[in-house]
């Protein structure tokens, strides 16, 4: 039997007319949609992008998700969640704070990029990061890199997914980036233009993490809350 799951994440939490909205969701579209706890959402965005992982993998692994308006860390083992923070951190906020030129100035650039690592830091304790193994990056950041990094004239989730992306691949592609004005990052095989006013500082966050966490690469995922959600309604559902 078919089951439909839907889940209301941060940006429905922090919204004066959230419950409005949530409603509006349940109402005109059917679905049991309910608004998740900070805790909860870190929980199923970690279990939905670790679903793969092989049970020798590293650990712990950080998660980390680079949303729009906030960039989530969430740490964690096989057994248990270790860590997690959120951050009002993200691709769109911090492009729409500091980066005002086209391409953006070299003085712009490293204002965002030392406010992103300056949040990381703060936001995630040292003894966290230094006790981490290994990373996946989801949601459309790391993606877009993803298939930049492989010239994918079509997008192919199959080539996206577990696709392993080195820091010194993504500090590549910032800096390649941030040199182009917006209209040529529109042309990039691999990166859907509409992300084309953003992808600068989605990749300044990924770079700053990577950083922060001393970790030399990410692998790239294509499982988030969404499959995490669908595995614990599969579970709840035997």
């Amino acid at each position: 039997m078919d089951r439909t799951v839907a889940v209301l994440t941060s940006a429905v939490r922090d919204a004066a007319d959230g419950a409005a909205f949530a409603r509006r969701v349940r109402d005109e579209f059917g679905f049991d949609a309910r608004t998740i706890a900070g805790e909860e959402e870190a929980r199923l965005t970690f279990r939905g992008a670790t679903s793969e992982r092989p049970a020798d993998a590293a650990a712990p692994v950080v998660v980390i998700d680079i949303g729009g308006g906030s960039t989530e860390y969430v740490v964690g083992d096989r057994e248990r969640l270790l860590f997690h923070a959120s951050t009002q951190s993200g691709a769109v906020r911090q492009t729409e704070r500091h980066l005002h030129s086209d391409p953006p100035t070299a003085a712009e650039l490293r204002a965002l990029r030392r406010e992103v690592g300056s949040i990381i830091t703060e936001a995630v304790p040292a003894s966290v990061r230094a006790a981490t193994a290994a990373a996946i990056a989801v949601a459309g950041t790391p993606t877009s890199l993803a298939a930049m990094d492989q010239e994918l004239e079509r997008y192919d989730p199959a080539r996206v997914h577990g696709y392993v992306l080195t820091l010194e691949q993504a500090q590549t592609w910032l800096e390649r980036l941030a040199a182009m004005p917006e209209a040529d990052r529109r042309r990039v095989p691999g990166l859907d233009p509409d992300r084309a006013p953003t992808i600068v500082a989605g990749t300044a966050h990924l770079v700053a993490a990577l950083q922060a966490f001393c970790l030399d690469f990410t692998e790239v995922s294509e499982h988030d809350i969404l499959r995490g959600a669908a595995l614990e309604a599969v579970h709840r559902g035997r």
